[in-house]
């Protein structure tokens, strides 16, 4: 089939890396890995994170003008109509101004991934935005979430009939190669030998990502004077001063990498040792998916859609989100147990290429899609 897909927070090929720039470029790839056409519909990005009505808006206004141009494009045959629409991730900061109206106009099936439904917004400074995000959720035909604790406030919205599709969060390109001799990152990098390599992956801006990175630098001020660690940090962003500042205490057991591309990640990952990140008010975290498919187990904060990819105790350690005593203690348990990392890192290796391959969702999308169909709808 044909499909139009759409990320109101963010599309995918925008400038400015981000995971949600990354899944977004993934479920394109898994549906066309289904055999479906996928374009980008849209690039208008309809966040509004300060919680200005006016501006609110002033985006649905347009993103319904773009709604009905592309349905007018359609009907007088200068694009092709797609079969499905597909949008992820709207909420409150960015709901979905086109693909309701098009989807209805046109007669397609319109689907919604990683849709939130934020109670608590239903007052203030973005309660029209809610209403739309509500307004989406209620007309889609079928939901898609990767967070199980979403579910429970999207269900009862969703309209009679319509699906709900649980989706594992997943990456490409498993299995990734097995892992260099640890010793080939310390050398490059001039770390000694005998020290654990933590690895902290994140975007530095600000807000929870800047918590996150305050809560690490904490936890390890926490650990025992003598417990040796080296801890690197693969990321950038215009909040780079604060991160560092708040490292400056640990000298050059802390090891700035800047931004990197996909392939160093990968090796980053597959030469150290732990991956340590709070996840302050993450959705999931692809980093944490992508360093347990390269054998890396994970200290993390119990958090959002986190254990969905993170089995507490068997691929990693999670303690409640933002209790820095609760992961200092988890990160000092894997650094003095180098026999419990190395089974957690195969653990994580193994789940993570049996559950949360590209090519495992791409069927579970490529059905699911399917049913949405009615028969004279579908493309031979």
């Amino acid at each position: 089939m044909r499909i139009a897909f759409y990320a109101p927070l963010k599309a995918p090929d925008a400038p400015t890396p981000s995971g949600d720039r990354r899944m977004a470029r993934l479920l394109m790839a898994a549906l066309r890995a289904g055999g479906h056409e996928v374009f980008l519909a849209s690039r208008l990005r309809s966040r509004d994170g300060a919680g200005d009505p006016a501006r609110q808006e002033r985006i649905a206004s347009r993103g319904t003008g773009y709604a009905d141009r592309f349905v007018a494009c359609c009907e007088n045959g200068r694009i092709a109509a797609p079969d499905l629409w597909f949008t992820y991730h709207l909420y409150y900061k960015a709901p979905d101004h086109i693909g309701p109206r098009v989807a209805e106009r046109l007669g397609i099936p319109y689907v919604a991934a990683e849709a939130s439904n934020a109670p608590k917004r239903s007052e203030g400074s973005w309660a029209a935005s809610h209403r739309r995000v509500l307004d989406a959720i209620g007309r889609a035909d079928l939901v898609i979430g990767f967070n199980s604790r979403d579910k429970a406030c999207l269900l009862p919205v969703l309209k009679p009939g319509s699906a709900y599709l649980d989706l594992k969060p997943f990456v490409d390109g498993l299995p990734y190669p097995n892992r260099p001799a640890a010793a080939d990152l310390r050398a490059e990098l001039g770390i000694a030998d005998r020290d654990p390599l933590l690895l902290a992956v994140g975007m530095m801006r600000p807000g929870v990502k800047i918590a996150s990175y305050r809560l690490l630098a904490e936890a390890l001020s926490a650990l025992p004077p003598a417990r040796r660690w080296t801890l690197l940090i693969a990321g950038d962003g215009p909040a780079r001063a604060e991160v560092e500042q708040a490292f400056a205490a640990h000298g050059d057991r802390v090891r700035f990498l800047g931004a990197v591309g996909p392939e160093r990640l990968t090796e980053l990952y597959l030469g150290s040792d732990i991956l340590a990140w709070p996840a302050i008010n993450e959705a999931y975290g692809m980093a944490l998916l992508e360093a347990q498919a390269a054998g890396l187990p994970v200290v993390a904060g119990d958090v959002g859609g986190v254990p969905d990819i993170v089995t507490d105790g068997v691929t990693g350690l999670l303690s409640p989100e933002g209790n820095m005593a609760g992961f200092a203690a988890n990160l000092d348990r894997l650094l003095t147990d180098p026999e419990l990392v190395r089974q957690m890192g195969d653990a994580a290796r193994t789940k993570t290429n049996r559950l949360h391959s590209l090519e495992a969702a791409a069927v579970r999308l490529d059905t699911a899609l399917n049913k949405l169909l009615r028969p004279e709808r579908t493309r031979p």
